[in-house]
Order: C-alpha cells, then sequence, then structure tokens
C-alpha cells in the first residue's frame, strides 16, 4: 500500500477530470492521500474534498507565498476548522525566499504564528522551505521542536541539515525529485537518513518523477520514487513502501 502524504489534488490541473483521476487511485496500490492547503481558496477546496473523498485527508495553513491571504479572522476560521475529523496537519507553512512575495520578517511573522496554531490545536506541522534552509531550521528548532511533530516537505536541504531534522523528531518528504539524475544530495539523504523518518509525497500535479518528469504527476507514480529509494538503500521497493505507509500514519496521528 502506498501512502502520499502531500498532494494537491484541488490544483486547476485537475479541474477537467480530477474525479476520475481519484477514482483510479485505489487500483494503483494508492491507499491514502493527504491533500495539502495552499492559499484560502485551495483550503477551501481542500476541506471540500475531504468531505467528498473516503480516502483523501487534509490540511489547513497558508503557504508563504500566499500570506496576503492571511487576516485575523482568517486565523480564527483556521482554528475551527483544526477540529473537523479528517483535518490532520497544520500546512503548508514556512518560508519561501526564492519567490519573495512577502518581505522575509512578513513570512517570518506568519510562519511562527502558524506553528503555534499548530501547537496550541495539537496538530503537526507541513513545512515549505525554498533558499531558506538556515531560517527555517532556526524558527523549528525555537518554536516548535518537541512539539507537535511533522514533515519538511520536499526537503532539499544537506544531509547534516536532514539528520538535525531527525534529530528534533521530523520526518522528511521524498518525491519525484530524488529520481532525477542531478539531485545528488538529496539520494545522499534517501540512501543515510533512518527510513523510519521518511514519508513518500508527491507535491502533485508538479514534481513528477522519471519517466514522467515535466508531465502531470500523480499519486500513482510513487511507485517509481519507492524504487528509487529501494535501489539507494539496497532494500525492496515493497520495504519502502510499507515503511513510509507506517511512517505517515503516524505522522498524521491516523489508526
Amino acid at each position: 500500500m502506498i501512502f502520499d502524504s502531500h498532494a494537491h489534488y484541488d490544483d486547476k490541473q485537475y479541474d477537467k477530470d480530477r474525479d476520475e483521476v481519484l477514482a483510479h487511485l485505489k487500483d494503483a496500490g494508492v491507499d491514502k492521500v493527504v491533500n495539502i492547503s495552499n492559499g484560502w481558496g485551495n483550503l477551501l477546496q481542500t476541506l471540500e474534498l475531504t468531505e467528498r473523498i473516503p480516502f483523501l485527508y487534509g490540511t489547513v495553513g497558508i503557504h508563504p507565498c500566499e500570506i496576503k491571504d492571511l487576516t485575523e479572522e482568517r486565523m480564527e476560521q483556521m482554528r475551527e476548522f483544526c477540529h473537523r475529523d479528517k483535518i490532520v496537519a497544520v500546512g503548508e507553512i514556512g518560508l519561501d525566499y526564492h519567490w519573495m512575495a512577502d518581505p522575509k520578517e512578513v513570512q517570518r511573522e506568519w510562519f511562527i504564528r502558524q506553528l503555534r496554531l499548530a501547537r496550541e490545536e495539537n496538530l503537526p506541522v507541513v513545512i515549505h522551505s525554498r533558499d531558506a534552509s538556515q531560517d527555517t531550521f532556526d524558527i523549528m528548532k525555537k518554536e516548535h521542536a518537541g512539539t507537535t511533530g511533522g514533515v519538511i516537505h520536499c526537503y532539499s536541504g544537506s544531509l547534516e541539515m536532514a539528520k538535525e531534522y531527525v534529530k528534533l523528531g521530523y520526518y522528511l518528504g521524498i518525491g519525484g525529485v530524488v529520481t532525477f539524475k542531478n539531485s545528488k544530495t538529496l539520494k545522499k539523504v534517501a540512501a543515510q537518513i533512518p527510513l523510519s523518518h521518511l514519508v513518500l509525497e508527491t507535491d502533485c500535479p508538479y514534481l513528477a518523477p522519471v519517466p514522467f518528469r515535466g508531465k502531470r504527476n500523480s499519486s500513482a507514480y510513487l511507485t517509481y520514487v519507492a524504487e528509487e529509494i529501494a535501489q539507494l538503500r539496497g532494500i525492496s521497493a515493497e520495504e519502502v513502501q510499507q515503511a513510509t505507509y507506517e511512517n505517515a500514519m503516524r505522522l498524521y496521528r491516523l489508526s
């Protein structure tokens, strides 16, 4: 069985065939999917999908490139949404110094506030970090470590930092990028970090693995990610699927 710990099936790329795509995931061995909130509109769509699709769970949170969507009123609404049965985390939240949609100070402020929301509501976090590795780690260590746990989505930092996140109890999300020839550091992370701290993710519709690179991604393609990790570790793909499934269940506290 496969657990996709990070997907975006609310994305407009699925508008024409969303239900058909989701209906076929079970046939590909995908048992559970967590749809990750991005902006406010995506958050509301995620809530709707969790109500309609039995195997799909959701998160609430605002991506650092979308924090213009945040207000005090919406922070309180998110707090209420945290109480819904199929909402399993706060995310994706964090820092993005690549696109710099808002100044660093503003990003940090809303990141910290959403981390505190997760602590107060006792939910794990889904962390986005792009070109902001050290600042993200420093904030996580100061504001969140040792509390509700979470996952560093689409991990792209060094092996050394990955080990530090593991020491703090976090999971690392590994997706299609690990199949790319030039992803040498991520391959080291996937090979050397304890399997007990890795989860599979797509970030679909983005970051499809080889041989689908550049095309629309799907949770069904996670078999290729599992096979790559298995080859790097010298174990079977079935072992990777089973371990990462159990890890995601623990991460999101699903029985």
